[in-house]
Protein backbone atom coordinates (compact mmCIF):
# COMPACT_ATOMS: atom_id res chain seq x y z
CA UNK A 1 0.00 0.00 0.00
CA UNK A 2 1.25 3.31 -0.68
CA UNK A 3 -1.02 5.64 0.23
CA UNK A 4 0.15 7.02 3.99
CA UNK A 5 -2.46 7.28 7.04
CA UNK A 6 -1.13 9.10 9.38
CA UNK A 7 -2.00 12.70 10.06
CA UNK A 8 0.53 15.29 9.85
CA UNK A 9 0.34 16.72 13.16
CA UNK A 10 -2.08 16.88 16.73
CA UNK A 11 -3.65 19.51 15.57
CA UNK A 12 -5.41 17.23 12.08
CA UNK A 13 -6.54 14.80 14.39
CA UNK A 14 -8.47 17.27 16.87
CA UNK A 15 -9.88 18.86 14.30
CA UNK A 16 -11.09 15.68 12.21
CA UNK A 17 -12.74 14.49 15.65
CA UNK A 18 -14.35 17.83 16.03
CA UNK A 19 -15.87 17.95 12.19
CA UNK A 20 -16.74 14.25 13.09
CA UNK A 21 -18.72 14.69 16.27
CA UNK A 22 -20.03 18.31 15.56
CA UNK A 23 -22.84 17.64 12.77
CA UNK A 24 -26.08 17.52 11.74
CA UNK A 25 -27.41 16.69 15.06
CA UNK A 26 -26.10 18.94 17.08
CA UNK A 27 -28.00 21.72 14.86
CA UNK A 28 -31.25 19.42 14.46
CA UNK A 29 -31.57 17.33 17.54
CA UNK A 30 -29.87 18.51 20.22
CA UNK A 31 -32.15 22.10 20.55
CA UNK A 32 -34.87 19.98 20.71
CA UNK A 33 -33.41 17.29 22.96
CA UNK A 34 -32.22 20.15 25.75
CA UNK A 35 -35.94 21.57 25.41
CA UNK A 36 -37.91 18.44 26.11
CA UNK A 37 -36.11 17.42 28.89
CA UNK A 38 -36.66 19.84 31.51
CA UNK A 39 -34.80 22.88 29.79
CA UNK A 40 -32.07 24.18 31.88
CA UNK A 41 -32.64 21.22 34.08
CA UNK A 42 -31.44 19.25 31.74
CA UNK A 43 -27.77 20.64 32.36
CA UNK A 44 -27.46 17.90 34.93
CA UNK A 45 -27.68 14.96 33.49
CA UNK A 46 -26.24 15.97 30.87
CA UNK A 47 -22.67 17.05 32.29
CA UNK A 48 -22.97 13.79 33.91
CA UNK A 49 -23.60 12.23 31.04
CA UNK A 50 -20.43 13.65 29.07
CA UNK A 51 -18.03 12.92 32.53
CA UNK A 52 -19.61 9.60 33.11
CA UNK A 53 -19.30 8.36 29.66
CA UNK A 54 -18.45 10.37 26.65
CA UNK A 55 -14.94 11.11 28.09
CA UNK A 56 -14.01 7.89 29.88
CA UNK A 57 -15.36 5.85 26.40
CA UNK A 58 -13.68 8.13 24.06
CA UNK A 59 -10.74 7.77 26.28
CA UNK A 60 -10.81 3.83 26.12
CA UNK A 61 -11.43 4.08 22.10
CA UNK A 62 -8.53 6.13 21.83
CA UNK A 63 -6.09 4.29 24.03
CA UNK A 64 -7.46 1.06 21.79
CA UNK A 65 -6.47 2.66 18.58
CA UNK A 66 -3.36 3.98 19.02
CA UNK A 67 -2.06 0.83 20.95
CA UNK A 68 -2.40 -1.10 18.00
CA UNK A 69 -2.34 1.46 15.60
CA UNK A 70 -4.23 -0.76 12.85
CA UNK A 71 -7.81 -1.13 11.90
CA UNK A 72 -10.57 -1.76 13.79
CA UNK A 73 -11.37 -4.97 12.55
CA UNK A 74 -7.80 -6.00 12.73
CA UNK A 75 -7.22 -4.84 16.30
CA UNK A 76 -10.48 -6.99 17.27
CA UNK A 77 -9.20 -10.29 15.63
CA UNK A 78 -6.11 -9.60 17.30
CA UNK A 79 -7.67 -9.51 20.78
CA UNK A 80 -9.27 -12.36 19.89
CA UNK A 81 -9.79 -14.24 16.67
CA UNK A 82 -13.16 -15.45 17.27
CA UNK A 83 -14.89 -11.71 17.39
CA UNK A 84 -13.54 -10.71 13.92
CA UNK A 85 -16.89 -10.78 13.19
CA UNK A 86 -17.43 -8.00 15.89
CA UNK A 87 -14.87 -6.30 14.00
CA UNK A 88 -16.41 -5.91 10.93
CA UNK A 89 -20.19 -5.00 12.38
CA UNK A 90 -19.40 -1.46 13.48
CA UNK A 91 -17.73 -0.34 10.18
CA UNK A 92 -19.80 -1.67 7.91
CA UNK A 93 -22.90 -0.27 10.05
CA UNK A 94 -21.25 3.17 9.96
CA UNK A 95 -21.30 3.18 6.08
CA UNK A 96 -24.76 2.53 6.27
CA UNK A 97 -24.80 5.84 8.17
CA UNK A 98 -22.61 7.18 5.20
CA UNK A 99 -25.15 6.00 2.31
CA UNK A 100 -28.24 7.82 3.75
CA UNK A 101 -26.04 11.01 5.46
CA UNK A 102 -25.77 11.65 1.43
CA UNK A 103 -29.03 11.89 0.73
CA UNK A 104 -29.43 14.52 3.48
CA UNK A 105 -26.55 16.68 2.28
CA UNK A 106 -28.06 16.10 -1.14
CA UNK A 107 -31.08 18.47 0.66
CA UNK A 108 -29.19 20.79 1.86
CA UNK A 109 -27.30 21.39 -1.46
CA UNK A 110 -30.77 22.21 -3.13
CA UNK A 111 -31.75 24.43 -0.19
CA UNK A 112 -28.66 26.26 -0.55
CA UNK A 113 -29.51 27.05 -3.89
CA UNK A 114 -32.32 28.09 -3.29
CA UNK A 115 -31.90 29.82 0.11
CA UNK A 116 -30.98 32.99 -2.57
CA UNK A 117 -34.16 33.24 -3.68
CA UNK A 118 -36.58 31.72 -1.38
CA UNK A 119 -37.08 29.25 -3.92
CA UNK A 120 -39.37 27.19 -1.56
CA UNK A 121 -42.35 29.30 -1.86
CA UNK A 122 -44.60 30.50 0.41
CA UNK A 123 -45.65 27.38 1.74
CA UNK A 124 -42.12 25.62 3.15
CA UNK A 125 -44.20 22.77 4.22
CA UNK A 126 -45.49 21.28 1.17
CA UNK A 127 -42.62 22.10 -0.65
CA UNK A 128 -40.04 19.93 0.88
CA UNK A 129 -42.48 16.81 1.42
CA UNK A 130 -44.60 17.18 -1.94
CA UNK A 131 -42.85 19.09 -3.98
CA UNK A 132 -38.73 17.72 -3.21
CA UNK A 133 -39.46 14.41 -1.55
CA UNK A 134 -42.83 13.96 -3.86
CA UNK A 135 -43.30 11.39 -0.09
CA UNK A 136 -45.60 8.73 -0.47
CA UNK A 137 -45.26 6.51 2.33
CA UNK A 138 -45.63 3.59 -0.60
CA UNK A 139 -42.54 1.65 -0.49
CA UNK A 140 -43.68 0.58 -4.32
CA UNK A 141 -42.50 3.90 -5.20
CA UNK A 142 -39.07 2.96 -4.49
CA UNK A 143 -39.04 2.79 -8.26
CA UNK A 144 -39.75 6.32 -8.22
CA UNK A 145 -36.93 8.09 -9.08
CA UNK A 146 -36.52 11.68 -8.32
CA UNK A 147 -33.32 13.63 -11.01
CA UNK A 148 -33.04 17.02 -9.22
CA UNK A 149 -31.78 14.73 -5.74
CA UNK A 150 -29.93 11.89 -7.43
CA UNK A 151 -27.74 14.82 -9.42
CA UNK A 152 -27.35 17.03 -5.69
CA UNK A 153 -26.63 13.29 -4.11
CA UNK A 154 -24.08 12.30 -6.99
CA UNK A 155 -22.07 16.33 -6.09
CA UNK A 156 -21.71 15.41 -2.92
CA UNK A 157 -20.27 12.15 -3.27
CA UNK A 158 -17.77 13.38 -5.58
CA UNK A 159 -16.61 15.67 -3.10
CA UNK A 160 -15.95 12.92 -0.49
CA UNK A 161 -14.35 11.33 -3.43
CA UNK A 162 -12.28 14.54 -4.09
CA UNK A 163 -11.26 14.40 -0.74
CA UNK A 164 -11.15 10.90 0.92
CA UNK A 165 -8.91 9.35 -2.02
CA UNK A 166 -5.80 11.64 -1.17
CA UNK A 167 -3.25 10.50 1.53
CA UNK A 168 -5.08 11.01 5.09
CA UNK A 169 -2.78 14.38 5.80
CA UNK A 170 -3.53 16.05 2.30
CA UNK A 171 -7.34 15.16 1.87
CA UNK A 172 -8.98 14.91 5.30
CA UNK A 173 -6.40 16.22 7.94
CA UNK A 174 -6.08 19.63 5.50
CA UNK A 175 -9.95 20.03 5.25
CA UNK A 176 -10.82 19.38 8.33
CA UNK A 177 -8.07 22.18 9.50
CA UNK A 178 -10.05 24.35 6.99
CA UNK A 179 -13.62 23.54 7.10
CA UNK A 180 -13.97 23.03 11.24
CA UNK A 181 -12.78 26.24 12.10
CA UNK A 182 -15.14 28.02 9.41
CA UNK A 183 -18.28 25.76 10.84
CA UNK A 184 -17.71 27.73 14.56
CA UNK A 185 -16.73 31.13 12.35
CA UNK A 186 -20.19 30.75 10.06
CA UNK A 187 -22.40 29.33 13.34
CA UNK A 188 -20.85 32.46 15.50
CA UNK A 189 -22.16 34.97 12.79
CA UNK A 190 -25.66 33.26 12.79
CA UNK A 191 -26.26 32.73 16.37
CA UNK A 192 -25.42 36.13 17.14
CA UNK A 193 -27.47 37.39 14.46
CA UNK A 194 -30.57 35.71 15.68
CA UNK A 195 -29.98 36.76 19.01
CA UNK A 196 -30.86 40.41 18.40
CA UNK A 197 -34.26 39.13 16.56
CA UNK A 198 -37.10 40.83 17.89
CA UNK A 199 -38.88 38.10 19.97
CA UNK A 200 -35.34 36.51 20.31
CA UNK A 201 -35.99 36.25 24.31
CA UNK A 202 -39.32 34.63 24.24
CA UNK A 203 -37.46 31.56 22.67
CA UNK A 204 -34.63 31.60 24.79
CA UNK A 205 -36.80 31.86 28.15
CA UNK A 206 -38.88 28.60 26.70
CA UNK A 207 -35.33 26.78 26.22
CA UNK A 208 -33.86 27.40 29.58
CA UNK A 209 -36.44 27.47 31.64
CA UNK A 210 -35.71 24.97 34.44
CA UNK A 211 -38.22 22.35 34.84
CA UNK A 212 -36.32 20.43 38.23
CA UNK A 213 -39.19 18.14 38.74
CA UNK A 214 -38.02 15.73 35.63
CA UNK A 215 -34.96 15.38 37.26
CA UNK A 216 -36.56 12.30 38.97
CA UNK A 217 -37.81 10.81 36.16
CA UNK A 218 -35.47 7.81 34.66
CA UNK A 219 -36.59 9.14 31.03
CA UNK A 220 -34.43 12.39 31.04
CA UNK A 221 -31.35 10.18 32.28
CA UNK A 222 -31.69 8.07 29.27
CA UNK A 223 -32.43 11.07 27.18
CA UNK A 224 -29.28 13.01 28.31
CA UNK A 225 -26.97 9.42 27.71
CA UNK A 226 -28.33 8.95 24.68
CA UNK A 227 -27.67 12.42 23.59
CA UNK A 228 -24.11 12.08 23.96
CA UNK A 229 -23.81 8.60 22.31
CA UNK A 230 -25.50 10.14 19.45
CA UNK A 231 -23.60 13.49 19.54
CA UNK A 232 -19.75 12.61 19.88
CA UNK A 233 -20.50 9.02 17.54
CA UNK A 234 -19.56 7.16 20.65
CA UNK A 235 -19.16 3.09 19.40
CA UNK A 236 -18.96 3.79 15.74
CA UNK A 237 -15.46 2.80 15.56
CA UNK A 238 -14.37 6.36 14.51
CA UNK A 239 -12.83 7.23 17.36
CA UNK A 240 -10.86 4.16 17.39
CA UNK A 241 -9.83 4.90 13.61
CA UNK A 242 -8.85 8.30 13.85
CA UNK A 243 -6.55 7.62 17.07
CA UNK A 244 -4.47 4.57 15.08
CA UNK A 245 -3.59 7.26 12.81
CA UNK A 246 -1.75 9.78 15.20
CA UNK A 247 1.59 10.22 16.29
CA UNK A 248 3.30 8.74 18.81
CA UNK A 249 3.64 11.49 21.22
CA UNK A 250 -0.40 12.37 21.25
CA UNK A 251 -2.20 13.54 24.20
CA UNK A 252 -5.16 11.82 23.89
CA UNK A 253 -6.66 12.26 27.26
CA UNK A 254 -5.96 16.08 26.93
CA UNK A 255 -7.51 15.32 23.34
CA UNK A 256 -10.49 13.90 24.63
CA UNK A 257 -11.32 16.84 26.56
CA UNK A 258 -10.85 19.34 24.27
CA UNK A 259 -12.97 17.16 21.47
CA UNK A 260 -15.77 16.48 24.40
CA UNK A 261 -15.66 20.26 25.15
CA UNK A 262 -15.69 21.40 21.15
CA UNK A 263 -18.59 19.27 20.36
CA UNK A 264 -20.56 20.51 24.13
CA UNK A 265 -20.24 24.08 22.72
CA UNK A 266 -20.88 23.74 19.48
CA UNK A 267 -24.52 22.31 20.01
CA UNK A 268 -25.34 24.59 23.02
CA UNK A 269 -24.56 27.83 20.80
CA UNK A 270 -26.06 26.22 17.30
CA UNK A 271 -29.56 26.21 20.31
CA UNK A 272 -29.33 29.79 21.46
CA UNK A 273 -29.59 30.45 17.33
CA UNK A 274 -32.22 28.02 16.91
CA UNK A 275 -34.64 28.96 19.70
CA UNK A 276 -33.62 33.03 19.48
CA UNK A 277 -35.11 32.18 15.61
CA UNK A 278 -38.14 30.10 16.89
CA UNK A 279 -38.94 32.80 19.54
CA UNK A 280 -39.22 35.31 16.81
CA UNK A 281 -40.98 32.95 14.42
CA UNK A 282 -43.21 33.27 17.64
CA UNK A 283 -43.70 36.57 18.26
CA UNK A 284 -44.65 37.16 14.26
CA UNK A 285 -47.44 34.54 13.87
CA UNK A 286 -48.78 34.58 17.12
CA UNK A 287 -47.99 30.60 17.51
CA UNK A 288 -46.64 29.24 20.69
CA UNK A 289 -42.48 28.29 20.89
CA UNK A 290 -43.75 24.56 21.79
CA UNK A 291 -45.93 24.25 18.67
CA UNK A 292 -43.18 25.40 16.49
CA UNK A 293 -40.22 23.30 18.06
CA UNK A 294 -39.48 20.13 16.29
CA UNK A 295 -36.52 17.95 15.54
CA UNK A 296 -34.80 16.53 12.82
CA UNK A 297 -35.43 17.27 8.98
CA UNK A 298 -38.46 19.37 9.85
CA UNK A 299 -36.00 22.14 11.56
CA UNK A 300 -33.95 22.34 8.68
CA UNK A 301 -36.06 22.04 5.39
CA UNK A 302 -39.54 23.27 7.13
CA UNK A 303 -39.12 25.69 10.09
CA UNK A 304 -35.86 27.71 8.97
CA UNK A 305 -37.38 28.23 5.44
CA UNK A 306 -40.84 29.75 7.08
CA UNK A 307 -38.47 31.80 9.60
CA UNK A 308 -36.85 33.14 6.38
CA UNK A 309 -39.91 33.61 4.09
CA UNK A 310 -40.92 36.87 7.11
CA UNK A 311 -37.57 37.88 7.88
CA UNK A 312 -36.92 40.30 5.04
CA UNK A 313 -33.89 40.86 2.86
CA UNK A 314 -31.74 39.66 6.30
CA UNK A 315 -32.74 36.43 4.83
CA UNK A 316 -30.75 36.32 1.74
CA UNK A 317 -27.99 36.61 3.75
CA UNK A 318 -28.83 34.42 6.37
CA UNK A 319 -30.37 31.63 4.69
CA UNK A 320 -27.40 30.42 2.26
CA UNK A 321 -24.63 30.98 5.47
CA UNK A 322 -27.45 28.74 7.60
CA UNK A 323 -27.35 26.07 4.78
CA UNK A 324 -24.07 26.26 4.21
CA UNK A 325 -23.38 25.63 7.88
CA UNK A 326 -25.82 22.55 7.46
CA UNK A 327 -23.44 21.91 4.92
CA UNK A 328 -20.25 21.98 6.27
CA UNK A 329 -21.56 20.22 9.25
CA UNK A 330 -22.77 17.28 7.41
CA UNK A 331 -19.95 16.83 5.42
CA UNK A 332 -16.92 16.67 7.85
CA UNK A 333 -18.86 14.36 9.83
CA UNK A 334 -19.71 12.16 6.31
CA UNK A 335 -16.15 12.13 5.62
CA UNK A 336 -15.22 9.89 8.87
CA UNK A 337 -17.82 7.35 8.53
CA UNK A 338 -16.18 6.04 5.39
CA UNK A 339 -12.63 5.71 7.68
CA UNK A 340 -13.39 2.74 9.81
CA UNK A 341 -14.58 0.46 6.52
CA UNK A 342 -11.66 1.94 4.55
CA UNK A 343 -8.75 0.80 6.55
CA UNK A 344 -10.31 -2.48 7.87
CA UNK A 345 -10.31 -3.19 4.20
CA UNK A 346 -7.46 -1.53 3.19
CA UNK A 347 -5.58 -3.72 6.04
CA UNK A 348 -7.08 -7.27 5.22
CA UNK A 349 -6.86 -7.21 1.26
CA UNK A 350 -3.93 -5.22 0.99
CA UNK A 351 -5.52 -2.58 -1.34
CA UNK A 352 -4.30 0.79 -1.11
CA UNK A 353 -6.32 3.85 0.29
CA UNK A 354 -6.91 5.62 -3.03
CA UNK A 355 -8.32 2.42 -4.87
CA UNK A 356 -10.25 1.58 -2.03
CA UNK A 357 -11.88 5.06 -1.05
CA UNK A 358 -12.85 5.12 -4.88
CA UNK A 359 -14.32 1.82 -4.47
CA UNK A 360 -16.34 2.20 -1.63
CA UNK A 361 -17.75 5.81 -2.86
CA UNK A 362 -18.71 4.21 -5.78
CA UNK A 363 -20.60 1.04 -4.19
CA UNK A 364 -22.25 3.84 -1.60
CA UNK A 365 -23.06 6.10 -4.06
CA UNK A 366 -24.91 3.51 -6.20
CA UNK A 367 -26.96 2.18 -3.43
CA UNK A 368 -27.48 5.70 -2.11
CA UNK A 369 -29.97 6.08 -5.16
CA UNK A 370 -32.61 4.31 -3.14
CA UNK A 371 -32.92 7.42 -1.15
CA UNK A 372 -33.41 9.94 -4.35
CA UNK A 373 -36.93 8.36 -4.90
CA UNK A 374 -40.41 9.07 -3.68
CA UNK A 375 -39.84 6.66 -0.45
CA UNK A 376 -36.65 7.46 0.01
CA UNK A 377 -37.52 10.04 2.50
CA UNK A 378 -39.31 7.49 4.64
CA UNK A 379 -36.92 4.78 4.34
CA UNK A 380 -34.59 6.94 5.19
CA UNK A 381 -36.00 7.44 8.66
CA UNK A 382 -36.51 3.99 9.52
CA UNK A 383 -32.91 3.17 8.59
CA UNK A 384 -31.72 6.10 11.10
CA UNK A 385 -33.96 4.90 13.42
CA UNK A 386 -32.37 1.23 13.30
CA UNK A 387 -29.05 1.83 13.36
CA UNK A 388 -28.85 4.70 16.26
CA UNK A 389 -31.17 2.81 18.31
CA UNK A 390 -30.29 -0.33 17.70
CA UNK A 391 -26.86 -1.29 15.87
CA UNK A 392 -24.52 1.43 16.99
CA UNK A 393 -25.98 1.19 20.91
CA UNK A 394 -24.85 -2.69 20.87
CA UNK A 395 -21.53 -1.16 19.29
CA UNK A 396 -20.66 0.58 22.45
CA UNK A 397 -21.75 -2.20 24.87
CA UNK A 398 -19.38 -4.50 22.38
CA UNK A 399 -16.39 -2.47 22.68
CA UNK A 400 -16.82 -2.11 26.31
CA UNK A 401 -17.17 -5.86 26.49
CA UNK A 402 -13.77 -6.48 24.18
CA UNK A 403 -11.54 -3.53 25.02
CA UNK A 404 -12.28 -2.79 28.63
CA UNK A 405 -12.39 -6.73 29.31
CA UNK A 406 -11.20 -9.17 27.19
CA UNK A 407 -8.20 -6.56 25.82
CA UNK A 408 -7.80 -5.68 29.55
CA UNK A 409 -7.62 -1.77 29.21
CA UNK A 410 -6.01 -1.44 32.89
CA UNK A 411 -2.84 -1.82 30.86
CA UNK A 412 -3.69 1.46 29.49
CA UNK A 413 -3.35 3.46 32.17
CA UNK A 414 0.22 4.05 32.44
CA UNK A 415 0.87 4.96 28.95
CA UNK A 416 -1.90 7.20 28.93
CA UNK A 417 -1.05 9.25 32.19
CA UNK A 418 2.48 9.23 30.69
CA UNK A 419 1.34 11.38 28.12
CA UNK A 420 -1.26 13.71 29.76
CA UNK A 421 -0.88 17.20 30.80
CA UNK A 422 -4.22 17.05 32.40
CA UNK A 423 -6.00 14.91 34.35
CA UNK A 424 -5.10 11.02 35.23
CA UNK A 425 -7.01 8.04 35.12
CA UNK A 426 -6.96 5.80 37.74
CA UNK A 427 -9.24 2.80 39.35
CA UNK A 428 -12.24 4.74 38.72
CA UNK A 429 -11.96 4.88 34.69
CA UNK A 430 -11.57 1.56 34.98
CA UNK A 431 -14.66 1.15 37.30
CA UNK A 432 -17.08 3.14 34.49
CA UNK A 433 -15.89 1.26 31.16
CA UNK A 434 -16.31 -2.34 32.70
CA UNK A 435 -19.34 -1.73 34.65
CA UNK A 436 -21.30 1.25 34.78
CA UNK A 437 -20.83 1.83 31.02
CA UNK A 438 -22.18 -1.23 29.88
CA UNK A 439 -25.11 -1.41 32.59
CA UNK A 440 -26.61 2.12 31.59
CA UNK A 441 -25.86 1.46 27.85
CA UNK A 442 -27.62 -1.75 27.86
CA UNK A 443 -30.63 -0.29 29.90
CA UNK A 444 -31.02 2.44 26.90
CA UNK A 445 -30.35 -0.15 23.86
CA UNK A 446 -33.33 -2.35 25.39
CA UNK A 447 -34.76 0.69 25.61
CA UNK A 448 -34.61 1.52 22.16
CA UNK A 449 -35.74 -1.59 21.03
CA UNK A 450 -38.94 -1.92 22.89
CA UNK A 451 -39.49 1.75 21.27
CA UNK A 452 -39.47 0.67 17.68
CA UNK A 453 -41.22 -2.20 18.45
CA UNK A 454 -44.18 -0.73 20.34
CA UNK A 455 -44.10 2.58 17.63
CA UNK A 456 -43.25 1.00 14.43
CA UNK A 457 -45.42 0.33 11.56
CA UNK A 458 -45.44 -3.12 10.02
CA UNK A 459 -43.34 -1.70 7.06
CA UNK A 460 -41.19 0.18 8.98
CA UNK A 461 -40.74 -3.54 11.00
CA UNK A 462 -40.22 -4.63 7.48
CA UNK A 463 -37.69 -2.30 6.89
CA UNK A 464 -35.84 -2.79 10.12
CA UNK A 465 -35.58 -6.28 9.12
CA UNK A 466 -33.97 -6.03 6.15
CA UNK A 467 -31.70 -3.71 7.27
CA UNK A 468 -30.33 -5.80 10.45
CA UNK A 469 -29.79 -8.60 7.38
CA UNK A 470 -27.76 -6.60 5.10
CA UNK A 471 -25.61 -5.49 8.14
CA UNK A 472 -24.97 -8.88 9.06
CA UNK A 473 -24.76 -10.47 6.01
CA UNK A 474 -22.24 -8.05 4.50
CA UNK A 475 -20.26 -8.44 7.77
CA UNK A 476 -20.44 -11.81 7.62
CA UNK A 477 -19.24 -11.75 3.87
CA UNK A 478 -15.71 -9.31 4.73
CA UNK A 479 -14.92 -12.03 7.81
CA UNK A 480 -15.12 -14.85 5.71
CA UNK A 481 -13.24 -13.66 2.74
CA UNK A 482 -9.57 -14.88 2.86
CA UNK A 483 -6.76 -12.26 3.38
CA UNK A 484 -4.77 -10.95 0.70
CA UNK A 485 -2.33 -9.31 3.60
CA UNK A 486 0.02 -11.80 4.90
CA UNK A 487 0.26 -9.28 8.00
CA UNK A 488 -3.74 -9.14 8.21
CA UNK A 489 -2.69 -11.43 11.36
CA UNK A 490 -0.02 -9.65 12.84
CA UNK A 491 -1.68 -6.58 14.42
CA UNK A 492 1.13 -5.85 17.03
CA UNK A 493 0.38 -4.35 20.70
CA UNK A 494 2.15 -1.13 21.76
CA UNK A 495 1.82 -1.22 25.64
Amino acid sequence: MTDKNEWGSNLSFVFAMIGSAVGLGNIWRYPYVLYSNGGGAFYLPYIIAILLMGIPFLILEYGVGYNFKASFAKAVKKIDSKYEYLGWFLPVAVFMIMIYYSAILGWDGIYMILSFTKGWGADPNTFFTTTLLQSSGNYLHLAHFIPIIAIAMIIGWVIIWFISHRDLESGLGRVSKLLVPLLFIIMVVIVCFSLTLPGASIGLAELFNPDWAVLSDFGIWMAAFGQIVFSLSLGMSIAFTYASYTKDDADLITNTISIALANSLFENFAALGVFSILGYMSMQSGTAVADLVTQGTGLVFIVYPTVFNVLGDWAYILGPMFFLTVYLAGLTSILSTIEPLSFSIQNKFNLSRSKTMTILIIVGAAISMIYATSFGGDLLGFVDTFINQIALLFGVIVECVIFAWIFKADKLIDFLNSRSKTIKLGKWWILIVKYILPIFISIIWIGGIIDVVNSATITQLNFTIVSAILLLGASLVFTLLPAKNPDWDNACERV
